[in-house]
């Protein structure tokens, strides 16, 4: 299994995984410096896919490889701004997607986090 980090850090935990030609990945609105996007939903999902393509780079592969998200939202009335950022990233390609609202996530402020499955053409 090789793990991939955006940045270095002491997190205990790999912002994703691949193994088998199977990128499995969770990103969320963190700068490099690892500070949160503190602005509204558009800002904070831009930010998030921008992670997720940065780290589908890192492994060889490109949006065009996702085949499932998870979003996860703290008010789901932020849908409809996140739909607005998703489709600017997804224009051609339309993966499988549930997007679930919870309470809160991880750090104060931060409005959505993704967990992503991507099919990469070579294996690793």
């Amino acid at each position: 299994m090789k793990e991939l980090n955006l940045y270095a850090g002491d997190s205990p935990i790999s912002d994703a995984v691949l193994e088998n030609g199977i990128l499995s990945a969770v990103c969320v609105p963190e700068y490099e410096d690892g500070t949160i996007e503190q602005g509204d939903i558009r800002a904070q999902a831009d930010l998030t896919f921008r992670n997720l393509a940065k780290v589908l780079e890192m492994a060889g592969g490109s949006m065009k490889d996702v085949v499932q998200v998870i979003v996860f939202l703290c008010d789901m009335s932020d849908k409809a701004g996140m739909n607005e950022v998703w489709k600017t990233y997804f224009p051609d390609t339309r993966p499988n997607r549930a997007t679930i609202g919870i309470n809160a996530l991880g750090e104060p402020g931060m409005k959505i986090e993704i967990a992503v499955t991507a099919i990469l053409d070579k294996q690793e």
